[in-house]
């Protein structure tokens, strides 16, 4: 059975509104793990995953059509009437030829979410695959998540350093989400992309009953690492490692797994491209959280992982 991130929701949608663009919603919204699918077999990318809370799926999908893909993202970013923004012109790649962008390079509000594009990616066969085979089961939804376009060595703002983070909330225990990235440009060592502390997600308990203080846990499903904490995980060893993919891969990693999206080096000059998509079992969300994902679908809203 496909994906029913879509199922039975009305196409008859009403204008945009500004409120339609700050909506996001967690969409797994209640405090139960669920388990890996199965004991996969050594070598296997989902004993990679287990192992150190990430794994690359190759060829997920097919290099020209990732590459297609990347194409119409670009010719997204330039339907805003930046006809200043040139991708072979380093100097046209500053905030004025460029639509509202976060400061971690990815583009959420326009509606960018249900552009066909992005529909068309989040839906290739290989991505959706892969999250049925990590979750053992083909009933998921789908988050309406964002596209990060970094051009690198950008003379308007200063490159961003880490921001080590994990996406999930110290209430919740085991795991809880898998996100992914759909890689459609190269990420070398040097170009702009995840940063992962591979082990760390096995820590993610210990760390919270040893490190932080309970009563300062909350909902939200975001904490931010002090320099103190990372030293705590890599006096276990556990140390960063940037993520190398190529076009058409599918990168997944286990929500409690320490990352970071990194800016890319001076050496670079490939204009990162990457979707983000994270499938979860629609068991996992109650039927309230399912009206609220259907009415920001509705409003072409956005969400997170």
């Amino acid at each position: 059975m496909a994906p029913i991130a879509t199922a039975d929701l009305s196409t008859s949608v009403p204008a945009l509104s500004p409120e339609a663009f700050q909506c996001t919603i967690f969409l797994l919204s209640r405090l139960t793990c669920i388990k890996c699918s199965g004991d996969a077999p050594k070598g296997d990318w989902r004993a990679q995953l287990r192992e150190n809370g990430f794994a690359v799926i190759k060829h997920a999908i097919p290099q020209e059509r990732a590459e297609a893909y990347r194409h119409k993202a670009r010719q997204w970013l330039k339907s805003f009437g930046n006809d200043k923004l040139d991708y072979e012109n380093p100097n046209t790649w500053v905030a004025e030829n460029l639509p509202v962008q976060s400061t971690i390079n990815t583009f959420s509000a326009y509606a960018v979410a249900h552009e066909k594009f992005m529909w068309d990616a989040r839906l290739e066969p290989g991505v959706v695959d892969a999250f049925a085979q990590i979750w053992g089961t083909d009933e998921l939804i789908v988050s309406f998540d964002s596209l990060n376009i970094t051009f690198p060595n950008r003379k308007d703002v200063p490159r961003k350093g880490a921001w080590e983070h994990v996406d999930q909330s110290p209430l919740r225990r085991g795991m809880h989400c898998v996100q992914g990235i759909i890689n459609l440009s190269p990420a070398g060592p040097d170009d702009g992309g995840l940063v992962v502390y591979p082990g760390s997600h096995k820590y993610h308990e210990e760390f919270c009953n040893t490190q932080t203080e309970p009563s300062t846990w909350k909902a939200q499903d975001l904490y931010w690492f002090q320099p103190e904490q990372l030293a705590w995980y890599e006096a276990k060893g556990v140390r960063p490692h940037k993520v190398c993919a190529d076009i058409g891969d599918l990168i997944v990693w286990d929500s409690r797994t320490t990352h970071y999206g990194a800016e890319p080096t001076e050496a670079s000059n490939t204009i990162r491209t990457v979707i983000y998509a994270a499938y979860s079992p629609a068991k996992l969300a109650s039927s309230e959280t399912l009206e609220r994902k259907k009415e920001v679908f509705r409003n072409y809203g956005g969400t997170t992982h």
